[in-house]
């Protein structure tokens, strides 16, 4: 979810084997962003908020590997447990990856009843396919992942996250999640969740553009939503209330935006956005299919961090943002 990064060379010798894929010359080849040089550290450099860094100590090198698609590299880190980054991007710390697997799961899953079809764009470690194994009412999960190097990334180093994918109603179609949008018939999912793009706000291509966020609602049943990622408030250049415009016109139902704390995420934040299309009314600020927590479908506990209370309180925006962004309120 964060941006481009660097990474500074480290003391033990497996590491800096690795280094030189992170030295500057790597780091400008990835949309130019400078890399931090403090030996034994990563530094996370998020693209979108200048004059900011994360530092994460490495205590060892785990993995990396380059497909036809995408960069993956793997460590582990003193105080957030195993780290991903994907393409340069924070993609999630052991620490706290449950946060956002939970809420753009049931943030959406618990707005409508007894949703039977879902569709997962990305998310190829399985973390959003174990929280929507959470839901007995789903009689179809179907997710189209790009890189199956990441998959078997994630099987590897992240087994309690990955078995998402040991659940039978689970369907993994390998490939480009914008084309096999083109291929689904009309109004075939009850929900659609996208994690496979930039958050939407002022670095996204994909989930912020006309056409597809109308293939996404096409796809759609009369009432069904959407959910993905979308940037922080304290993003200086994300304008909430254009994106809101932009989704109304191509979901024609219900809009929203929640968001909740993320610690390895720049700004500590990341915030979501709801939509439904045109039908049965939604209201995403109050769950209607409670979430039964000891229902752990494939998982083996509990949620961490999504409850019924959580769920209302995402909606809630501080004074800055309705002021700023809104003049007033929703």
């Amino acid at each position: 979810m964060a941006a481009q990064n660097g990474f500074a060379s480290a003391e033990s010798e497996e590491i800096n084997q690795t280094t030189h894929l992170f030295s500057p010359p790597y780091a400008i080849e990835m949309e130019n962003h400078k890399s931090l040089n403090i030996p034994g550290w990563y530094a996370d450099v998020p693209y979108g908020w200048p004059g900011e860094a994360h530092l994460f100590k490495v205590e060892k090198v785990l993995f990396h590997g380059k497909s036809e698609y995408q960069d993956l590299f793997i460590f582990q880190s003193s105080a957030h447990g195993k780290i991903v980054i994907l393409n340069g991007a924070i993609q999630l710390t052991e620490k706290d990856e449950f946060v956002y697997q939970e809420m753009l799961t049931h943030l959406p899953l618990c707005s409508i009843p007894n949703p039977k079809k879902v569709l997962l764009i990305g998310g190829g470690d399985g973390g959003i396919l174990k929280e929507i194994s959470r839901h007995s009412s789903v009689d179809r999960i179907d997710i189209c992942e790009i890189d199956k190097m990441v998959i078997d990334a994630y099987k590897r180093f992240f087994p309690d996250i990955a078995i998402g994918y040991k659940d039978p109603r689970v369907n993994l179609h390998i490939g480009n999640g914008v084309e096999f949008l083109k291929t689904v018939p009309q109004g075939t999912y009850d929900a659609i969740l996208l994690d496979a793009f930039q958050c939407m706000g002022p670095e996204e291509e994909e989930v912020g553009d006309k056409w597809f966020l109308e293939s996404v609602a096409r796809a759609l049943r009369p009432g069904g939503v959407m959910c993905c990622p979308a940037d922080s408030l304290w993003h200086a250049e994300f304008s909430l209330s254009d994106y809101i415009a932009r989704c109304r016109k191509a979901f024609k139902g219900s809009v929203n935006y929640a968001w909740c704390t993320t610690p390895a995420y720049a700004s500590g934040m990341i915030g979501f956005m709801l939509c439904s299309t045109e039908g049965p009314p939604v209201d995403f600020k109050h769950p209607v299919n409670i979430l039964n927590p000891e229902n752990y479908g494939v998982a083996k506990g509990p949620p961490l961090f999504y409850n019924s209370e959580i769920h209302t309180a995402a909606f809630c925006l501080p004074s800055f943002a309705k002021k700023k962004m809104f003049g007033s309120k929703i």
